[in-house]
């Protein structure tokens, strides 16, 4: 098995026996481990079509985007190994593991990122501040908040499609997660859906 195999593999493991395994060199390998154009499937263990019948989404869902184009990858990765000089995980060391599924016609952004040190969620200002829409200052409030949340706290940004949470880690480091509904005026789901399909997706990672 890669080392990406079985990183994932202890991953769900984890999950399974009700532990708490993520950790900042397991999602580093999985990082490394990934083919640097993307893969055509997420490596983590969520189950999108489980989170969301528990957050309220009676939808279709599954990985990958709604409306596939056989182009785009499903999964991609940053940090890592392919940190260069002056990449916000070269300055900050960790890896970021981003998956894209979808509930009906809405896609949704799954980041996962773990770090050496606080705070991991600042890196995914950008992924925030692309989703929320919100302008420079809001999404810098909300980036902070976030950070200073207690760990296993859900946090939905003002713009309601957006919600982000720390995770328990295995050791040293910081790690959060960060979901996010792409716009689309089909099926909107509610704020508190938002929260919910986050944390059943937070249970399924740590």
């Amino acid at each position: 098995m890669t080392a990406a195999v079985l990183a994932a593999v202890t991953l769900l493991a984890g999950c399974q026996s009700g532990t708490t395994p993520l950790t900042v060199s397991g999602l580093t390998e999985i990082a490394d481990d990934m083919p640097e154009d993307g893969a055509s499937s997420c490596p983590l263990p969520y189950d999108m079509a489980a989170a969301a019948e528990s957050a309220g989404l009676d939808r279709e869902a599954g990985s990958g985007p709604a409306r596939e184009d056989g182009d785009t990858p499903i999964a991609t990765s940053e940090g890592g190994k392919r940190a260069q000089p002056g990449d916000p995980l070269a300055e900050h060391p960790g890896a970021l593991v981003s998956c894209t599924f979808h509930i009906g016609r809405r896609d949704i952004q799954v980041h996962t990122i773990a770090t050496r040190k606080p705070n991991a969620i600042t890196p995914l200002a950008p992924a925030a501040a692309a989703l929320t829409r919100l302008s420079g200052s809001e999404t810098i409030d909300y980036i902070n908040g976030a950070a200073k949340a207690e760990t296993g706290d859900v946090l939905v940004a003002s713009s309601g499609n957006v919600a982000t949470v720390r995770l328990k880690l295995k050791g040293e480091g910081d790690a959060a997660l960060l979901v996010g509904f792409e716009d689309s005026s089909m099926g909107a789901p509610s704020p508190k859906q938002v929260e919910e399909l986050t944390v059943a997706l937070t249970d399924q990672v740590q």
